[in-house]
């Protein structure tokens, strides 16, 4: 019997040892994200965690936010931006060599529950529904200013500018579609309004082919980051088989 519970303890202590050597293996990987990947990026970041059993925390801003918050030098591990920001980023030496394209979001029209889709099914089409709606709402990040300037194009900004509301994010967009009145339409990266589909938005669809404008992202490790080797890990996972089928699946595009 002695000698049954002198094995136990020894076992015990081996498997204790184990266990503490596991916690202390494990990691945290930082990661400043722009937003318009978010779903993609969340499953891809658990599938990653479930398989590597380093954790990662992610925080999500719009474009200009992202340049922002890269200006004070932030504890991160990773950053996911459009490539023209990636390469300001590199520009500056913030950035180790690895580079990894996520993939690329379109622009997408919606309309609260219970609400008429506007016609958008041509560049003229939407022109028309734009003029016709009693109000359009969009954000001040990368597909907001990419819309503006259609409109401008368009030729009708001026006589749409009076029933226009702009928010810093695509959320806020959502959020007062949602609780809005009236013909209004809202734009947003495609991916932020399926996220709010079933609570009270509808997406009516993609805006037309011929003005269709698409954002790209791609991943990059710091060079200032604390878990340099994890984050090259992660950035080439999310590009993988099994991270790029997840941003695919959210409607992050290739």
């Amino acid at each position: 019997m002695k000698r049954i519970s002198f094995v136990a303890r020894v076992l015990t202590s081996a498997v204790a040892c184990v266990l503490a050597g596991a916690a202390v293996q494990a990691a945290e990987l930082q990661v400043l994200s722009a937003g318009a990947i978010e779903p993609g990026l969340k499953a891809a970041a658990a599938a990653f965690e479930r398989q590597t059993h380093h954790t990662v925390k992610i925080s999500f801003n719009t474009a200009p936010e992202l340049k922002k918050r890269m200006e004070s030098n932030p504890a991160v591990d990773v950053v996911i931006a459009p490539p023209a920001v990636i390469g300001e980023f590199a520009a500056a030496s913030k950035l180790a060599e690895t580079r990894a394209n996520v993939g690329r979001v379109g622009m997408g029209v919606a309309v609260r529950e219970g609400a008429p889709a506007p016609d958008i099914s041509s560049a003229e089409a939407l022109k028309r529904s734009v003029l016709a709606a009693d109000s359009l709402v969009f954000n001040r990040a990368s597909t907001g200013l990419y819309l503006e300037g259609l409109l401008r194009k368009m030729d009708v900004y001026a006589q749409v500018e009076g029933k226009t509301t702009r928010y810093p994010d695509g959320a806020a967009v959502m959020e007062h579609v949602i609780k809005g009145k009236g013909s209004e339409i809202g734009f947003g990266a495609i991916t932020e309004i399926l996220l709010y589909q079933n609570k009270g938005l509808k997406f009516a669809g993609p805006v037309p082919a011929e003005v269709q404008n698409y954002t790209a992202y791609t991943a990059a490790p710091l060079a200032s980051g604390k878990q340099q080797e994890l984050a090259q890990q992660f950035v080439s996972f999310l590009a993988g088989p099994v991270g790029k089928p997840l941003f695919v699946a959210a409607g992050v595009t290739d």
